[in-house]
C-alpha cells in the first residue's frame, strides 16, 4: 500500500478527502472503497459497510459539519438541536450534563461514538454525552436515525451519533476567550502540526459560570491530544483525552440542591493493516461523585468508579459485480466499583460488579457502477459473559434513484440494550434499581424518498416505526392502589408507593415522520426548516407514571437562518419549537454573529432570545436570555 500524508485524511462539505473517515470510523482503508466521490460530496460512515456519499445513503443520516463553526456554540451538543429527530434533554448550560432522544426512543437507547468507539456509560446512560475531547477539536457529528446494532452492537437500539475528528493539513494555533451573562467564561488553545507522514492536534477548553439560578453553576474542562501517522502497514491513530466536570445539580434528581463531579480519561488506538484490515483497541475510565445536599456531604453521598475497554478486528473483500463483504469481530466489557456514605458510614451503593461480551458480524454492500440503487445485508451475533442469552441483530437496507432528482431508500433491522449498573442496583429512598431487568429491544423499519429538484432546493421526507420489546423504565404510582405496582417496587416484601421502580415494559411503539427542508434563495443565504412528528402508544403503562420513556416530543420543528455576509461576517437565527408529550408548546429562539476567517474573529451568541421558560426534562428549569461574546485568534490558517 502506497503512503500517504496524514494531512490528507479530511472530509468536509466543500474539500471531501475521505480516508480519514474510513479509518476513523469504519477502519476500511481508502484502497478497498469504491472510487473516490467528487470534491462536492459527503461522505457518511453510519450504516454502511464503507463510505458512501450522503446523496447514495439507503439508511437515514444527518451529517452536521463543525470545522470552522465552534465560535457559533457552546458544545458539540448543541449542534444535534439541527436535527429535528434529535431531541436534546439539556439540564443546564455549559456543555454539561445532557441525554439525547432519537425518534422517542428512551436516551439509554442511544449510542455515542467518538471516531467510531463507544462512549455510552456503564453506570447510567445520563453520563453518554459525558465527551472528553473539545468541540474544536472535532470536525464533525453523524446521526444514524433507526437501529444500528448490526454494526455497531449494544445500546444502538433508537439510534448512533458519532463524534468525529480529522487529521490537521498544516500548522496553526487558535485561541479563544470570551465572557458572559452570570458571570460565565470560555476559553481555548488548539496547536495543529504536521510533519511529513506524520500530523497531530493538541487542544485544551474550559468554562464555568456562577449559574443562572442558586446551586446551578459549573466548570468544566476538557482537553485531547491525537496523532496520525503514515508506515508501510497503513495510518496509525492515536488518541488520548480527558475531562474534568464540576456542577450544581438542584433538581437534577428530585426536589433536592444536589451537586456533582465527573472526570474521565479516555485512549484509542487504530492500526491498518495493509489495504483490507484494521484492528482498534480503546479504553474509558469514569468517576461520578454525586452529594445529595450540597451544604451537608455528610449526610448522603455516592462514589462511582467504572471502566471499559473495548477491541475489534474489521476485515473487507472486495467481490463481483462491484460488491463487497464487511466481517469484523468485537470484544468489549466494563465494571464498576460503587460506594455511598451516609452519617460517614461507608457501604456499597451499585456494588462490585464486570461483565463481558462478543461479537461477529457480516454485512453485505453490493453497489452497481451506476449508481441507480444499492443494497445491504447484514447480521451480529452478540455472547453475553454469565450465561445469558446471546443476541441475534439482522438488517437490510436499499436504495433506488427513480431520476437524477428523485431517490427512494427504506431500511428495517433490530436494536437491543442492556441495563446500566444504576438500572440493576441503584437504591435510595425514591428510586429502586431492578436486578432482574431483561435487555430491551426494539424491531424497527422507515422508508422515505429525498428529492432535490434543484440546486437551491432540497427535500427529504422519511416515515417510520419502531416496536419495544421488555423496555426498560422507572414507574411509579401515586393515585393508583398499591397492588398495581409492579414486584420490582417492593422493599423488603412490602410494596412501596410513590417510589420510582425499574420495570420492563411491553406493549410500546413509536411511528412519526421526520422531514428536513432546504432552501438557498440567494448565494448569500440559506433556509432550513427541520420538522418531526411522533405518536407513542402509552397504553403500556397500564395506569402508572413514566419517568423516561414518555419525555418525548411529539412535535418537535427546527427552522435555520443563515446569512453570510461581506468581509466573512456570517448571522445565523435559529428558532425551535417543541411540545413534549402532555405538555404545552414552547419557542425557544437564539442568535449568533461570527466572523469565520483572518487572525482576529469576534463572536457573539445571544441563546434564549425569546426569554422562554421551559424545561427540557421535568422539573429542571433551563437558563433564561443568554450573551455569550469574545474574540478568537487564529494563526496559520
Amino acid at each position: 500500500m502506497a503512503t500517504v500524508r496524514p494531512m490528507t485524511f479530511q472530509i468536509s462539505i466543500r474539500n471531501t478527502l475521505f480516508p480519514l473517515l474510513v479509518l476513523a470510523v469504519r477502519g476500511i482503508s481508502a484502497q478497498s472503497a469504491p472510487a473516490p466521490p467528487s470534491t462536492s460530496e459527503t461522505m457518511v460512515v453510519l450504516g454502511s459497510a464503507t463510505p458512501v456519499p450522503l446523496a447514495e445513503s439507503p439508511r437515514s443520516v444527518e451529517v452536521l459539519p463543525l470545522q470552522g463553526k465552534s465560535l457559533a456554540a457552546e458544545s458539540p451538543q448543541d449542534f444535534l438541536r439541527q436535527d429535528s429527530s434529535a431531541f436534546l434533554e439539556e439540564r443546564g448550560a455549559g456543555g454539561g450534563q445532557a441525554d439525547i432522544v432519537l425518534r422517542g426512543g428512551s436516551f439509554e437507547q442511544t449510542l455515542v461514538l467518538l471516531n467510531g468507539f463507544r462512549i455510552n456509560d456503564a453506570q447510567t446512560s445520563h453520563h453518554n454525552l459525558d465527551l472528553p475531547v473539545p468541540l474544536e477539536a472535532m470536525h464533525s457529528i453523524q446521526v444514524l436515525e433507526g437501529a444500528g446494532s448490526t454494526l455497531h452492537g449494544v445500546d444502538a437500539l433508537s439510534g448512533v451519533v458519532d463524534f468525529l475528528t480529522a487529521a490537521p493539513d498544516h500548522d496553526s494555533v487558535f485561541l479563544r476567550a470570551g465572557e458572559g451573562s452570570f458571570e460565565s467564561n470560555e476559553e481555548t488553545l488548539l496547536a495543529a502540526a504536521t510533519r511529513g507522514k506524520w500530523s497531530g492536534r493538541a487542544t485544551a477548553e474550559r468554562n464555568f459560570s456562577t449559574g443562572f439560578m442558586a446551586d446551578r453553576d459549573y466548570r468544566n474542562e476538557d482537553a485531547s491530544g491525537e496523532s496520525w501517522s503514515a508506515s508501510r502497514f497503513g495510518v496509525t491513530d492515536l488518541l488520548f483525552a480527558a475531562s474534568d466536570r464540576a456542577f450544581g445539580a438542584n433538581q437534577f434528581y428530585g426536589d433536592y440542591p444536589s451537586w456533582e463531579r465527573t472526570k474521565g480519561w479516555f485512549a484509542a488506538a487504530r492500526q491498518e493493516l495493509g489495504s483490507h484490515t484494521v484492528a482498534a483497541f480503546g479504553y474509558r475510565r469514569h468517576t461520578d461523585d454525586f452529594v445529595l445536599f450540597r451544604d451537608d456531604p455528610a449526610l448522603y453521598e455516592n462514589n462511582h468508579i467504572d471502566g471499559s475497554w473495548q477491541a475489534s478486528l474489521r476485515h473487507t473483500l472486495n467481490l463481483p459485480a462491484n460488491s463487497l463483504l464487511l466481517m469484523g469481530l468485537e470484544a468489549d466489557g466494563d465494571s464498576i466499583q460503587s460506594y455511598n456514605f451516609s452519617g460517614g458510614v461507608r457501604s456499597f451503593a451499585l456494588g462490585i460488579h464486570a461483565r463481558n461480551r462478543g461479537a461477529g458480524y457480516v454485512d453485505f454492500d453490493w453497489n452497481p457502477p451506476n449508481r441507480r440503487w444499492n443494497f445491504s445485508a447484514g447480521a451480529r451475533e452478540e455472547i453475553f459473559s454469565g450465561g445469558a442469552q446471546a443476541v441475534f441483530s439482522p438488517e437490510l437496507a436499499g436504495s433506488l434513484r427513480l431520476t437524477h432528482q428523485l431517490k427512494l431508500r427504506a431500511s428495517g433491522g433490530y436494536g437491543f440494550r442492556i441495563p446500566t449498573y444504576t438500572d440493576l442496583y441503584y437504591a435510595d429512598p425514591t428510586t429502586l434499581g431492578n436486578p432482574h431487568l431483561k435487555p430491551e429491544s426494539a424491531w424497527s423499519g422507515d422508508g422515505g424518498a429525498d428529492w432535490a429538484p434543484s440546486s437551491r432546493v432540497t427535500l427529504s421526507v422519511t416515515g417510520f416505526y419502531s416496536q419495544q420489546h421488555d423496555t426498560i423504565d422507572y414507574v411509579k404510582s401515586a393515585t393508583v392502589p398499591n397492588a398495581y405496582l409492579p414486584a420490582s417496587c417492593e422493599i423488603n416484601g412490602v410494596q412501596a408507593a410513590n417510589v420510582w421502580c425499574a420495570d420492563n415494559l411491553n406493549g410500546l411503539h413509536f411511528a412519526g415522520v421526520e422531514s428536513t427542508f432546504t432552501w438557498i434563495p440567494a448565494k448569500s443565504q440559506t433556509i432550513r426548516i427541520a420538522w418531526t412528528g411522533l405518536h407513542g402508544a402509552q397504553s403500556a403503562l397500564h395506569g402508572l407514571e413514566s419517568e423516561y420513556v414518555f419525555n418525548y416530543p411529539v412535535e418537535n420543528i427546527h427552522a435555520t437562518w443563515t446569512a453570510t455576509l461581506p468581509h466573512n461576517f456570517a448571522i445565523i437565527n435559529a428558532v425551535q419549537l417543541a411540545q413534549r408529550y402532555q405538555q404545552t408548546v414552547y419557542p425557544v429562539w437564539s442568535a449568533t454573529a461570527t466572523h469565520d476567517a483572518g487572525k482576529i474573529r469576534p463572536y457573539l451568541r445571544l441563546s434564549n432570545l425569546s426569554n422562554t421558560g421551559y424545561q427540557e426534562i421535568s422539573g429542571v428549569n433551563m437558563p433564561s436570555r443568554t450573551i455569550m461574546g469574545g474574540i478568537a485568534l487564529q494563526f496559520g490558517e
